[in-house]
């Protein structure tokens, strides 16, 4: 456990922090595989909103960002 006040500080940030990016990475995946199991125009469009927003929030590389977007392209034209 930290000592120092602004370390308790920071893990308290860090621990908040935390949880919202598990919560958008969660949604993020979830979105990714509702577009397998459905390829709807409204998935596949909230799909690519998830990862553009993690991506925003650099959550993930933007190489990752393409290389999901890609594949939930050669997906929808199927």
């Amino acid at each position: 456990m930290p000592i120092l006040q602004n370390a308790k500080k920071a893990l308290r940030s860090s621990q908040r922090k935390f949880v919202v990016n598990q919560r958008r990475r969660s949604r993020m995946r979830s979105a990714f595989q509702q577009v397998h199991l459905e390829k709807t125009a409204a998935s596949i469009s909230e799909a690519y909103r998830r990862i553009d927003r993690a991506l925003k929030k650099k959550l993930i590389h933007r190489n990752k960002a393409a290389r999901l977007k890609s594949q939930i392209a050669r997906l929808a034209s199927k």
